[in-house]
């Protein structure tokens, strides 16, 4: 089924852009080519490819992280609790990377070890991306023009008025998320799953894919979600909708003093919980030093565990 971008998405995607251009391609932010490491677990969901996709999946480290692009073929890892602590909540976990690229170490993985950790099961999705330029340095070329085209759209509106922002098709972004959650309700005996009691979580571009997979999916039922630093504009919110739980920092460049999703859920009457930090700039991750954000996922932790997703199948 064919699927119309919401304008939430528009604003989310193109926006990253310039987030992108601004910091990934700082001096600080230098790429260099990698072998793409190993993905022990990672279980192939057989979605298809993309369209117009001629490049191999390769990969880069900035920062310090893994970044994974031009990605064609969808996977799922788990990242099983102990079973000594398991509770039966799960979490689908969504990288950013304006749906470019994926951060897959520091919205991904330490992700999943962190949800682990507290006896949630975390599945790390790694979903398919648009294509992009074979080598490094053309990619930066077309992630600047990109940036150059989101800036001059951007111009001319008039303030806290979002501007107009092209449509994105994550129809292929979907898909994966309901193959990964239709994978984990059939291997939930295996995998100690609770059926009713699966989330997602998502980071920038992943954040959108969460609000998108809520929004929008008719085969994914979720009982919560968590959309951290993702886009702030007003949405429709159905009256099925999972309480959220979202964060973001004052110095984003996607917050620009909004609250309209925020005021979305809570018109809707579904529970929401809102962190809006300090400082904490964009991608911050499970948290960077001397930053008020990086007390988000202790917080969204104890929001889990007043609503009750934290309790054993026993308890």
């Amino acid at each position: 089924m064919s699927r119309k971008p919401i304008p939430f998405l528009s604003q989310c995607l193109a926006v990253a852009l310039i987030a992108f251009s601004t910091a990934v391609f700082a001096q600080d932010g230098k790429m260099y080519p990698i072998e793409a490491p190993d993905e022990p677990g990672a279980i192939p969901l057989e979605t298809g490819g993309v369209e117009g996709q001629t490049e191999p999946e390769s990969w880069f480290r900035q920062w310090g992280d893994p970044m994974a692009r031009n990605i064609s073929k969808a996977t799922l890892t788990p990242v099983l609790a102990d079973p000594e602590k398991a509770n039966g909540t799960s979490v689908i976990v969504a990288p950013g990377g304006g749906f470019m690229w994926l951060s897959m170490g520091n919205e991904g993985w330490e992700v999943a070890e962190a949800l682990a950790e507290q006896g949630i099961n975390a599945f790390v999705l790694k979903y398919r991306l648009q294509p992009t330029a074979p080598s490094l340095e053309d990619f930066e070329n077309q992630m600047n023009r990109r940036f150059e085209e989101a800036d001059e759209s951007s111009e001319g509106g008039e303030q806290n008025e979002a501007p107009e922002r092209p449509r994105w098709d994550l129809s292929n972004q979907i898909a994966d998320v309901e193959a990964a959650y239709s994978m984990i309700l059939k291997r939930a005996d295996e995998w100690g799953v609770d059926p009713e009691r699966i989330g997602m979580i998502g980071f920038s571009a992943g954040a959108g894919l969460t609000m998108a997979t809520a929004l929008e999916s008719e085969k994914v039922e979720l009982a919560f979600i968590g959309p951290i630093y993702g886009g702030m504009n007003a949405v429709d919110v159905p009256k099925d909708a999972p309480p959220m739980f979202a964060a973001i920092a004052a110095d984003d460049f996607l917050f620009n003093g909004k609250f309209g999703l925020i005021e979305s859920w809570y018109e809707a009457g579904i529970p929401v919980e809102f962190h809006l930090y300090q400082n904490g700039g964009h991608g911050f991750g499970l948290g960077n030093p001397d930053r008020t954000s990086n007390k988000w996922f202790g917080s969204f932790m104890y929001w889990l565990e007043v609503n009750g997703f934290l309790k054993s199948a026993k308890d």
